[in-house]
């Protein structure tokens, strides 16, 4: 399977703000988890895959309202049961300035939630893909 790109949008509210008037992390959080979760759950039964951990997620810059924002997701690292997304955000009026990126590592599980192996494989095609898809094996890897 080549890497293929989920893409979500989201425009920033009064209501997703924090106390500075800048996105509030949690938000945000919330939507890197939704759209990585729909690239993992677009090439395996989403009612199968379950959130294993997130990977450094960083805020590189401030997002304030109004802006709206892109998500890109791609599956980038494929183990036996496990799949780990990389999900960047930008502002669709900047799109070469990402404003947060980071990694999620979902694992496929059968009906009694035991983790069974998805049988996905991933083409890596670009110097790109191959550094996300070493640095997701290094991530997976680390015991924090």
């Amino acid at each position: 399977m080549a890497l293929e790109k989920v893409i979500n949008y989201k425009m920033i509210k009064s209501e997703d703000l924090n106390h500075h008037g800048t996105l509030f992390a949690g938000r945000c959080s919330e939507w890197f988890v939704e759209t990585s979760f729909i690239a993992a759950g677009s090439k395996l039964d989403p009612k199968h895959v379950v959130c294993l951990k997130v990977h450094g997620l960083e805020f590189l810059h401030p997002m304030r309202l109004g802006n709206i924002l892109g998500f890109e997701s791609s599956i980038v690292h494929v183990g036996k049961t496990t799949l780990t997304v990389y999900t960047k955000i930008h502002e669709i009026n900047s799109p070469n300035i990402k404003r947060l990126d980071g990694f999620i590592t979902f694992c496929y599980v059968d009906n009694e939630s035991k983790s069974t192996p998805h049988n996905l494989i991933i083409e890596i095609s670009t110097e790109e893909e191959k550094y996300l898809n070493e640095k997701a094996a290094k991530l997976i890897q680390r015991k924090d």
